[in-house]
């Protein structure tokens, strides 16, 4: 079988979207989804996006994607590749196409010079955990996420 990955296009949206949802779903979080098709249209493909994204097709058939952008650490004086969102359908799973996605990854992040490749995990996701951890990545059990959304990120939007 043949594992191919590239840079999604504006005409990869509904795909996007499709694996989008059934990654939330599979988070638990399904109702979180707010965006449509022309919404992941203009924050990927616009000519200002700040994220980018890929398709993983195994035999031309689509079964994954990977969303990142570029970070900045002041400590290290140097940008990091963020990844926001790594999705592999169910039935391509333990196939390597996971893992293919964080090479390509990784390569990218070292080519354009970056200090740090980091993502996020969901603390009971162990088979993901179990997954990073195989690839060398270790928590960062000393950081806690914090998160202003809807109203709370308005209100200190707003605030005087």
């Amino acid at each position: 079988m043949s594992l191919n990955i590239r840079p999604a296009s504006r005409d990869d949206a509904a795909l996007i979207l499709r694996f989008v949802t059934e990654l939330a779903i599979y988070e638990r979080a399904e109702q979180e989804v707010k965006t449509d098709v022309a919404g992941i249209e203009s924050s990927l493909f616009a000519e200002d996006a700040s994220a980018s994204a890929l398709i993983c097709e195994r035999d031309g058939q689509p079964i994954g994607y990977a969303v990142y952008f570029f970070n900045y650490s002041t400590w290290l004086g140097r940008n990091g590749l963020y990844l926001e969102d790594l999705y592999v359908t169910p039935e391509a799973r333990g196939t390597g196409a996971g893992k293919a996605l964080h090479q390509y990854l990784a390569r990218l992040a070292v080519s354009r010079g970056c200090g740090r490749f980091e993502w996020s995990v969901l603390d009971w996701n162990e088979p993901a955990i179990q997954f990073y951890e195989s690839l060398g990545a270790r928590p960062q059990d000393e950081w806690t996420t914090y998160r202003l959304t809807g109203e709370a990120l308005q209100a200190l939007a707003e605030q005087a």
